[in-house]
This record gives C-alpha cells, structure tokens and sequence, in this order.
C-alpha cells in the first residue's frame, strides 16, 4: 500500500536510477512515495541526458507533469507545466526528452512495466490526454458549477479563494489530477478529512497547516481519513499539484485546532542560561540548511 508521506522536502530524498524501461538515455528519480507490493509510485525525474523511447504501452496508468525543460510526444510538443496522461495498454507515442528536463511522474494500478508496440493492447480502455495548462484559464471555485467541470470538486460545494485548472478527470471512479491555486493570504480553519486519498506537490509560494509549512519541492501523501487543516496561505498565495483517486468530499470537524502548548526549557550545556550545543541539535534537512552533523558531512 502507499505510505502516509506528511511532509517532505524532496531535495532530502536520495536519487535513484530512474524507472524507464526501454529508453536511450539517462535519467534519475526521487521517490517522493512508493507502493513495495504494486510499483505504483510519485515519483520526481531529472532528465541528465538527451533521452528517446519507442511507441508503445504502459502496465500503468502514467501521468507526466513538466516542471522544466522539453518533451516531444509524437507530433505533440510538450513544455513547461505540459501534462499527459496515457491509461494501461494504450498506444502511447514515442517520447524525446531534452537534457535538464524535470518531471513528476505517477504511476497508477501498475508497476515501470513499458512494451514497445505499435498499437494498444487487447482489451485497454481509455484514451491519451494532453493538456497545456500554461494555455489554460484558472476556474474560481466559488462557482463550482457555472458552466465547468466542477461539479465534483468539494462535493460542489462553493470554496471562495481556491482556482483550479482541472488536467484529467476520470468521471466514473472520480479520479482526478489538477492543479489549485490558494489566493494570498487564504484562511480555512476546519479540519478535513476525505474518502479518498489526496497528494500533492508544492509548485508555488507557501503555505501553513497542521502538519507543517509547504513551500515549493515540499510534498505529501495522504490516505483516506487522515485529518487535516488550519490552512493559512502565505502572501504571494500558493499553488499545488494536487491528486486524488476518488470524489473529493470534504468531512470537516468544526472548532478543532492543532496547537501545541508549555514552557520550553533547554537541558544542554550550561542549562538554563543558554541553549543547547549546536552538535546536539543538528540540522538534517537540506531543505533548512547545511548539515550540521558530521556524519553527514
């Protein structure tokens, strides 16, 4: 099952030979969170060279997401903020990448499993999407049934502050990928919690709530029923890229706050006058700074 990822900084995750079967090339992934019994995975890809693969199938439903750089999809140019997505078994056609592009990539019902073809397989449903989301307009959720494809977004119910640039929707199971953006300074105090699982990849700005502070790179994954809230928006608003398996119904717990209280007290060297040693007190993110501790030096 995928594991409950609540936050992390992907520059404080390892690299790792990227999962591409197939391709000429080089690349590199981070696993921002993996599935050890299916393969299904998020995955963050660096591009270090010029990469080409063939036409064909893939085991999994793949979404790609450019961050930076170039994709050629068949006749389809693809560039920054670009998405595709291509179900199980169907036809997808051959891919080249520029070197120094970055991708997110999800991997859904399936595992890196890639079969050169030239059509799709028996028995695969669905369709290739692309969409450019560079060319497309945001949708204020404040009318979430106006004429757009919102009206399975919070369960229609109106969120004022929140635009979405919807990039797949699968209507029958509810399967959504999308990019939301929070305007500045937004606030929404309830906790939530939903019947799906949501994830999501910081793209742009900042962001507060229970679990910690979002900025862009930062990312979680959250199974269903994981409550969560105080949401606070920094001053140049916020920006995600934002996926749930299901309908997206939001269950809230009216009145909660997440706050922790006391006195802190320091119990290094020379307690209580100063704080502890630096060395007792590492830095092992190096999404903070540094690392302080020498065994990571």
């Amino acid at each position: 099952m995928r594991p409950h990822v609540e936050l992390v900084d992907e520059k404080d995750l390892i690299w790792h030979v990227a999962e591409l079967p197939h391709g000429v090339g080089s690349a590199r992934q981070r696993n921002l969170n993996y599935c050890e019994e299916k393969g299904e995975a998020s995955l963050s890809v660096e591009f270090t060279t010029d990469w080409t693969r063939p036409a064909g199938c893939h085991q999994a439903q793949t979404e790609w997401f450019l961050l930076d750089g170039g994709v050629q999809l068949g006749d389809q140019r693809l560039a920054k903020d670009d998405y595709f997505m291509a179900p199980p078994g169907i036809w997808t056609p051959a891919l080249e990448v520029k070197a120094g592009t970055r991708v997110l990539l999800w991997r859904e019902f399936g595992d890196w499993g890639f079969e050169p073809s030239d059509r799709s397989l028996p028995g695969a449903k669905g369709e290739l999407v692309i969409n450019r989301a560079s060319q497309m307009a945001w949708v204020d959720i404040t009318n979430p049934n106006g004429g757009s494809p919102m009206d399975f977004s919070r369960g229609g119910t109106p969120v004022p502050g929140l635009f979405i640039k919807l990039l797949y929707h699968n209507k029958e199971t509810g399967f959504y990928t999308r990019l939301i953006r929070a305007k500045p300074n937004w606030v929404e105090h309830p906790l939530a919690h939903h019947p799906c699982y949501e994830e999501a990849y910081c793209l742009q700005g900042s962001f507060d709530y229970n679990f910690g502070k979002m900025w862009p790179g930062t990312y979680f994954f959250r199974p269903a029923g994981v409550r969560h809230g105080d949401f606070i928006s920094g001053p140049e608003g916020t920006t995600w890229i934002l996926r749930c398996d299901g309908r997206l119904v939001d269950w809230y717990t009216e009145g909660a706050r997440v706050e922790m209280k006391g006195t802190p007290l320091n119990w290094g060297e020379g307690f209580p006058n100063t704080e502890a040693p630096a060395l007792l007190q590492p830095t092992r993110s190096r999404s903070i700074g540094p690392m302080k501790d020498p065994a990571y030096q």
